[in-house]
């Protein structure tokens, strides 16, 4: 277990953020043990997911003289760097009718290879043959939409069957399906991103477009490009040949000069890819300011024993930031003010972040005009906070100050007094500013992130350049028992209607059914497995997480004009 100093206590004066963590107390234990145990479920669950098709998909790989896409990733990313992988969850619990889609069938992620920072696209044949299912399809577009983004060099690692036809009408025809990966691969050449695709395996039908529409292409023996296969062909023209005439290495090498590049096997390929990425030149990168990084002053492990899931428990997040900032230290902004959000500029490996994180500690403050004392709640948020956030919002965008989200909020306060003072107003300021911000957007959902406060903290609809989620985080319009409430009532009065009495007993189970499918679809593997968020990460990872994400960010230089439109003041 982690040493610890003791609760954090916020120095006005300087900009160190001091640790009083006890690491000895029960709370911090039944933390720790709380947060290690979903740790570990979630790892293990992550590690099953990994295997793809299992172990006879994977023989079969063998055989076939081909390595799997993990495999084949390994090898081609630089030794001793870590493969920061994207979109693990998707299509979790989905698809099991035809046996599940682990992964999508697809890995997607961010690497370092020959020390360039590049996006890894690649099919898992072990996975109904790489074929697209739906969500294989949106998981590759936002793996390209983050390379757009961030002018991110891309890699592709094609060994796949198509289209899943079964599911067909679900792949081919809408803008967030099959055909946008190739308008994507357009896009992107038009827009200087390099682009490499190494044919592995299969790549038939309209996916063959994707290689041809990238900067260089390699192929290996054995490895088939054609736009219908052998039996496709001899069914609609009558025309019987072999794959290997029809669209073999050596044909699209010798021939057809579709190819660039023919190689033996996998490894020769992967070493090509490497030796192409050595040579390609360097862009301008952003004005985003960087210096030498600085680890924190506290261990990140002691982020599970700070951390609450349970709503009810308060917790400091500057305790948790002091864990993930550079020298623990933070600039904080308008520190006594609008006290519910944090507000302040930092660093994280050595680049300028500012910081807004709800404060889950409950504050007593004077209420404007008559000054009498009030309990502000923590995780909520008010009109000062709202303001506080939106004018701090502004000033990052001004001086180009990439922005950091860390949620845990249960919403906009609500009530008389909350109305009359503007909440609507101050929120749809700090809405405002959120959606038009022109410098990149980092959320990591850590806790609740319910209803119109995940949006005023930058969530998904919002435009992040990444958003990850803690395994402690729970994504939904309202809490479980708030949403469960409101739900069982909605139920008895349309059984009563239709002339259903129900006992006590009956409302309970009711209550009890909804509210476990309610919490089932909070979890943050639901909205993985959707693409709601990118990546469930190990809390005391998180620093590791967003250096990732704000270097992959700097690669793109073009920070467009900061406007606004209509402000509510």
């Amino acid at each position: 277990m982690p040493s610890g100093r003791g609760m954090s206590e916020r120095n006005v004066s300087g900009i160190l953020i001091e640790s009083r963590v006890d690491a000895k107390s029960a709370a911090f234990q039944k933390n720790s043990r709380q947060m290690v145990d979903r740790l570990t479920e979630i790892k293990n669950q992550e590690e099953q997911i990994r295997q793809g098709g299992g172990s006879k998909a994977i023989e079969s790989q063998h055989k076939k003289g081909r390595l799997t896409a993990r495999e084949r990733i390994a090898k081609l990313i630089d030794a001793k760097s870590q493969f920061f992988e994207l979109g693990l969850y998707t299509a979790h619990e989905m698809y099991e009718e035809w046996g599940g889609a682990p992964a999508a069938g697809a890995v997607t992620g961010l690497a370092r290879v020959s020390g360039r920072q590049v996006m890894i696209i690649a099919n898992d044949a072990t996975v109904k043959a790489g074929a697209f299912f739906p969500m294989t399809a949106k998981k590759v577009i936002r793996a390209q939409n983050i390379s757009i983004e961030n002018r991110i060099p891309t890699i592709y690692l094609v060994d796949s069957a198509g289209v899943f036809l079964p599911l067909q009408e679900d792949v081919f025809p809408d803008t967030d399906d099959f055909g946008r990966v190739f308008r994507n691969n357009a896009v992107m050449s038009a827009m200087g991103i390099p682009q490499i695709t190494a044919i592995m395996g299969m790549c038939v039908a309209g996916g063959a477009y994707l290689p041809v529409m990238c900067d260089h292409i390699l192929m290996t023996e054995g490895s088939g490009l054609f736009l219908a296969g052998p039996a496709l062909v001899q069914a609609a023209i009558g025309q019987k040949t072999s794959a290997e005439e029809l669209g073999g290495a050596q044909m699209h090498a010798q021939i057809s000069g579709t190819i660039d590049f023919r190689e033996a096997d996998d490894a020769a390929c992967l070493q090509r890819i490497r030796a192409l990425v050595d040579k390609i030149g360097h862009s301008p990168v952003a004005r985003f300011d960087h210096k030498a990084p600085e680890m924190p002053a506290h261990p990140p492990e002691e982020i599970y024993g700070i951390f609450s899931s349970e709503p009810s428990k308060q917790y400091d997040m500057r305790d948790v930031i002091a864990r993930i900032v550079d020298g623990s230290k933070f600039e904080e902004y308008r520190a006594e003010y609008g006290q519910t959000l944090l507000c302040g500029y930092a660093r994280i490996g050595g680049w300028a972040v500012g910081i807004v994180a709800n404060q889950k500690k409950h504050v007593t403050v004077s209420a404007p005009g008559t000054g009498e004392k009030r309990t502000e709640f923590g995780g909520v948020i008010y009109t000062e906070s709202a303001d506080k956030a939106a004018r701090f919002i502004l000033d990052c965008n001004q001086h180009l100050v990439p922005l950091v989200f860390l949620h845990d909020v249960n919403g906009f306060m609500v009530g008389k007094e909350a109305e009359w003072s503007g909440i609507i107003r101050a929120g749809a300021k700090m809405v405002n500013a959120v959606a038009n911000s022109v410098v990149p957007k980092i959320a990591v959902i850590c806790g609740g992130s319910f209803g119109a406060g995940h949006y005023a903290m930058c969530g998904k609809a919002y435009d992040p350049r990444f958003i990850f989620a803690w395994p402690t985080a729970r994504y939904a319009v309202m809490s479980g028992d708030s949403a469960a409430g409101t739900l069982v009532e909605i139920k008895i009065k349309q059984l009563e209607r239709a002339g259903q009495k129900l006992s006590d007993a009956d409302k309970k189970e009711l209550h009890e059914s909804i509210r476990a499918t309610y919490e089932h679809q909070t979890d943050p593997r639901y909205a993985a497995a959707r693409l709601w968020v990118d990546a469930i990460i190990d809390p005391a990872r998180t620093r590791e997480a967003l250096i990732e994400s704000l270097e992959a960010a700097a690669l793109n230089p073009d920070v467009r004009e900061f406007k606004t439109g209509v402000l509510q003041t």
